[in-house]
């Protein structure tokens, strides 16, 4: 018998995307809280894990899911904005996308914000259903974070 708790909505994937939004403002918050106030939406998918330090653009846009012409248009305004630049790799003539300085410096305010969030779950929820929880993504998510 299907318990009235899992048997309708919300499923899995909006619960999902509502957890996902409530990160999200709290990386905007962080991020602009730091004064990079030039991010726009759209640029945090940069970001995103793993951090696109030493990796070639194409993978970028399969690691974000999207066109390489859309990915190398983010890119090049992250660019632009002094967060990301691309060189020619180590070994050979094909360019390669780094973090700037500036980029690292989100980047830690982005893993500290995160870092907090997650204390704060824990403490919401407690420790050891959290764990739980963070195993449980990890189980699920396996598949996906084995291609990176």
């Amino acid at each position: 018998m299907e318990d009235a708790k899992t048997s309708g909505p919300p499923f899995v994937g909006a619960l999902l995307r509502l957890c996902w939004q409530n990160v999200r403002a709290k990386i905007r918050e962080a991020i602009r809280g730091h004064g990079f106030t030039d991010l726009q939406e759209p640029h945090f998918a940069i970001f995103s894990y793993p951090l696109p330090d030493g990796v070639r653009p194409s993978e970028l846009a399969r690691q974000l899911r999207m066109s390489r012409q859309a990915t190398n248009y983010l890119v090049g305004q992250m660019e632009a904005l002094g967060y990301l630049e691309r060189r020619v790799g180590s070994g050979g003539d094909r360019r390669v996308i780094y973090l700037t300085e500036r980029g690292r410096r989100v980047a830690e305010v982005l893993y500290s914000c995160l870092r907090e969030l997650q204390m704060q779950w824990a403490q919401e929820v407690g420790q050891d259903r959290f764990d739980v929880f963070l195993e449980v993504l990890r189980q699920l998510g396996a598949e996906q974070t084995r291609s990176f």
